[in-house]
């Protein structure tokens, strides 16, 4: 695919300043795709194309050697891959070339959506252990008008908001099977604002409860817009 085959979406997330002079840059629909690589005293440089999606995921296309076929590897993987000395460091590591010159993926704004989104994602080593956070979400009762708190802390709990969610007329009594009626009384507005985060009780969405999409609050079988895309992004 060549960079006269702009999709819109590619051309919307990052601007020209930021991909100025990067080298084999190309936009697909959803992506964005640059040439990158990483060197190896003993084995030199090995070469790949990275993609970043909006969700924060990072695929390299190995080009390391004409009968290559590892493929697709996260960042982490083709830091191994090539052989690299001090592994484990794939932000310094892995470069780009801008104007003729090697500079890591950390001082470009390739890694403005990784930075955001959770990190297992991508599969590095530390994102094994890591666990997604979602903040505490509230719907309003159309009946009611009330509004109801989503904890979204297992699969079950996302699924439940995410569903509620797609409902033009969602009731109280949708929530927990029913367990909630419209009589009960509403939240107080100074507990409302504790939305869980891990970091800071009054949270206002920061980068660690924050999610673009992840593998706890999307869903395969869901035919909506969101869970479509994340879908197809993995599988890419």
């Amino acid at each position: 695919m060549g960079s006269e085959n702009v999709g819109k979406n590619g051309d919307l997330l990052f601007s020209d300043v930021e991909l100025k002079d990067i080298s084999g840059l190309q936009k697909g629909e959803d992506f964005v795709e640059v040439m990158c690589g990483c060197t190896s005293h003993r084995y030199g440089d090995a070469v790949g194309r990275l993609r970043v999606f909006a969700n924060g995921f990072l695929d390299i296309y190995c080009e390391c050697t004409p009968g290559c076929d590892e493929g697709k590897l996260t960042p982490a993987a083709f830091e191994k891959h090539s052989g690299r000395e001090s592994a484990r460091k794939w932000k310094y590591n892995i470069w780009v070339i801008i104007n003729g010159d090697k500079v890591p993926i950390l001082k470009t704004a390739l890694l403005k959506y990784y930075n955001k989104s959770p990190k297992q994602a991508n599969g590095s080593a530390k994102s094994q252990h890591s666990k997604v956070f979602h903040r505490d979400e509230f719907i309003q009762c159309t009946r009611c008008d009330k509004y109801r708190r989503f904890r979204l802390r297992t699969k079950e709990d996302c699924r439940s908001y995410h569903e509620a969610l797609q409902k033009e007329s969602w009731k109280c009594s949708d929530l927990a099977l029913g367990k909630i009626k419209c009589d009960a009384d509403e939240e107080r507005a100074s507990r409302k604002a504790y939305r869980g985060c891990s970091r800071s009780p009054t949270c206002n969405g920061c980068t660690s409860c924050v999610c673009f999409g992840c593998e706890l609050c999307r869903f395969p079988d869901c035919n909506c817009q969101n869970c479509v895309d994340f879908t197809k992004n993995v599988k890419a």
